[in-house]
């Protein structure tokens, strides 16, 4: 079968569990982009099927029960400011439209995970957010050897580089909220560099959406008052297998009167 850049497709290997699209065909192996997860593959033509289901299959319809305009009364509300640092054009995009849904502010940027490092400072200075991601694409590769290695990772090691340059922005954790990784991410190594929550626990893939979600809800959860660590999670694709951190106070101020 004939297959081009930019088609859908799955891998016949892993029992097509996963959708992706073709980025590049070169000496018969395909270079692969998740659809919906932040992983990046290849895989043997001879490996590939087409996926032909609807393209409304696809699509991001989570909706966050974050209605601020019921029953509010008298008071009202400053949600945290977020930004989001994504190495995909298009995962970004998507995120922007999940964060306006539910009303959040937000700055974004499209930054390669290599240059996610060099940049941040000077974008935590302009923007000075409660809340940054550091995201994009990554792999774990078993074959190469441990996974306590940031070398057998695709991108690991230059997410904890950008983790480290925002804690030496602002040191404490409850001032700045760093959510950090994408699929197979080293969890542990993100923690230990200063994330409050990162991937992946368990070396799996996450959703394009997981760190939007974390993110939504802390800039929507009231300031000083701990969020509720094990039903945060519980809200993202593949709960605490994909996505772990540390307990954490909301974002929001509420004032009085409106």
């Amino acid at each position: 079968m004939e297959f081009a850049v930019g088609d859908l497709v799955t891998r016949n290997s892993y029992n097509n569990d996963t959708v992706f699209k073709i980025v590049k065909i070169k000496n018969q192996v395909a270079y692969l982009k998740g659809v919906q997860v932040r992983l990046f593959a290849d895989a043997n033509l001879e490996d590939l099927k087409l996926y032909v289901e609807e393209e409304r299959s696809i699509d991001d319809d989570i909706m966050l029960d974050l209605n601020l305009n019921e029953d509010r009364g008298d008071y009202f509300f400053l949600p945290g400011k977020v930004l989001h640092l994504d190495s995909d054009g298009e995962f970004l995009k998507r995120c922007l439209k999940f964060y306006r849904k539910n009303k959040v502010m937000v700055v974004g940027k499209k930054i390669n995970e290599q240059d996610i490092y060099k940049e941040i400072r000077n974008l935590l200075n302009e923007y000075q957010p409660d809340i940054v991601i550091i995201t994009g694409h990554d792999a774990y590769y078993p074959k190469k050897g441990s996974p306590k290695d940031n070398k057998n990772y695709r991108n690991t090691e230059a997410f904890v580089k950008a983790v480290k340059e925002a804690r030496k922005y602002e040191k404490s954790h409850e001032k700045l909220i760093i959510i950090a990784g994408a699929c197979q991410s080293n969890y542990e190594e993100l923690i230990k560099a200063g994330a409050n929550f990162a991937s992946s626990p368990k070396r799996i893939n996450i959703h394009c959406l997981d760190p939007a979600i974390i993110a939504t809800i802390l800039s929507m959860s009231e300031r000083n008052k701990e969020v509720d660590l094990v039903k945060l999670l519980s809200k993202t694709k593949y709960g605490a297998s994909g996505i772990g951190g540390i307990k954490t106070n909301g974002m929001m101020y509420v004032g009085f009167p409106r």
